[in-house]
């Protein structure tokens, strides 16, 4: 083998690590930044009581979290029996780890929405709800509003 030819492989041995890393270096252009729009919005109708279910959807839920990160909004419309992992105090069996992994999700952006309709046939108010929870009139039209706004709609 030739110097020259030697030469041009070992350069190329220790500059390939770099022309890699750069291939996959993000770019001004793609930083969010707080206040931008997300490329990516999705709404979660959440309706049942069922802990399989409610597993089930959260996952979900989590899973877009992880593949998007800053890059998506995530609203959980809450409706029906699957209010009561909202309350503070369910009037349904609520498992722990599920009532953990909604507060965990609340603290990584996604929001979360209680029908103002469901809670009015409990009895409750928004102080029966934790404290991330925003109350909506109606939560069938919060689904429908929100897929008007470019949301995709997910249902179990």
């Amino acid at each position: 083998m030739t110097m020259n030819r030697l030469g041009g492989l070992i350069l190329l041995w220790l500059t390939a690590p770099w022309a890699l890393a750069q291939e996959d270096a993000t770019t001004v252009d793609d930083l969010i930044f707080p206040g931008d729009e997300p490329a990516n919005k999705v709404v979660y109708q959440f309706n049942k009581a069922d802990p399989a279910y409610q597993k089930a959807v959260l996952f979900s839920v989590g899973a877009m979290v992880r593949k998007y990160g800053d890059n998506i909004r995530i609203v959980v419309v809450a409706i029906g029996p699957g209010i009561h992992i909202l309350a503070k105090h369910p009037k349904r069996p609520v498992p722990q780890e599920i009532r953990e992994r909604v507060s965990s999700l609340a603290q990584y952006g996604v929001e979360f929405h209680a029908c103002g309709n469901t809670m009015k046939s409990l009895g409750w108010t928004e102080k029966d709800l934790h404290p991330f929870v925003k109350r909506v009139e109606v939560g069938a039209a919060d689904l429908m509003e929100l897929q008007q706004q470019g949301y995709a709609y997910i249902s179990w």
